[in-house]
């Protein structure tokens, strides 16, 4: 029988928590991750990224945006080859313009 999907916990941020430092968005994933919504409920401009050694960002999220990612949807169904976020994937969070209220959100389906 076949793994079926399901939601992950909810991750979120409150904008008090979001400065020019890479802050984690929730605990780290565990489960693989099929698929991701990164949602900035903030009027701020966000950099988003599994790694916060990098300094320049790997997402950009717009205030008021969100962006939506289905990582597996090039897997190759011959071969499960496992296209997926990582078992222990964190998500980081740092401002490039500061948020006055709101929330970032990553919902992950397993």
């Amino acid at each position: 029988m076949a793994a079926l999907a399901s939601f992950d916990t909810l991750r979120s941020l409150n904008f008090s928590g979001i400065s020019a430092a890479y802050a984690a968005v929730g605990s780290p994933t565990t489960h693989p991750i099929r698929a991701v919504c990164i949602s900035n409920n903030t009027h701020g401009d966000m950099l988003f990224s599994t790694d916060s050694s990098i300094s320049a960002g790997q997402l950009f999220v717009a205030a008021g945006s969100f962006k939506l990612f289905d990582i597996q949807a090039n897997i190759n169904p011959q071969f499960d080859d496992k296209y997926t976020l990582p078992v222990g994937a964190q998500f980081y969070c740092k401002q490039l313009t500061a948020p006055v209220d709101g929330d970032v959100y990553i919902e992950c389906l397993r």
